[in-house]
């Protein structure tokens, strides 16, 4: 995963649930912790996101992470970037996997 797709990824899962813990972050998305706490340290210095304290326990105090008006404009920027790469990848696939089927019709029944 590249460091465009973790931003994405990222700013997708704060936006549904902006509770998400680091550590949960983490194992969700298969990166380590501390790559998870650069991105959210990034991520509030270029002002895509904001924490704010809640609590929802007396004796233990949280953090939401909500996005900006910057930070829901770079989701989508990131979002159009990733549909594009995939559309063309997906093209490129499906013309291999088009030319292994001729291919394969024009092996012997044997091989098959």
């Amino acid at each position: 995963m590249n460091n465009q797709d973790i931003r994405l990824d990222l700013l997708r899962r704060l936006e549904s649930n902006p509770q998400y813990t680091q550590r949960e972050l983490s194992r969700e998305m298969g990166v380590s912790l501390g790559k998870i706490n650069y991105c959210i340290k990034k991520l509030t210095e270029k002002g895509l996101i904001k924490l704010t304290n809640f609590t929802n326990n007396p004796s233990k105090i949280g953090y939401a992470y909500l996005l900006t008006p910057s930070g829901i404009e770079e989701k989508s920027r990131l979002t159009f970037s990733f549909l594009k790469r995939k559309i063309v990848e997906y093209e490129i696939l499906k013309k291999e996997i088009n030319a292994l089927k001729l291919e394969s019709e024009e092996m012997p029944n044997e091989r098959r």
